[in-house]
């Protein structure tokens, strides 16, 4: 199986050095700010707002209670 100018004998290569280099713990880490990235690029270049939350008067809790710190 061939991608491009890569096989799978390279891209395996590839992906055990990024492992050695990152180790395990910050993969997910590196995957998800790059997902963030790709999305946060996508949406600029179409045009559209990244979606803002429903009711600006509610905390991280989800009621309305600023005040609560439960």
């Amino acid at each position: 199986m061939r991608v491009g100018p890569f096989g799978l004998p390279e891209l395996l290569a590839i992906l055990a050095v990024i492992l050695l280099i990152f180790g395990a713990k910050r993969l997910p880490e590196i995957g998800s700010s790059l997902g963030r990235g790709i999305r946060t690029f996508k949406s600029a270049v179409t045009g559209e707002d990244p979606e803002a939350p429903e009711d600006p008067h509610t905390n991280r809790n989800g009621n309305g209670r600023e005040d609560d710190k439960s």
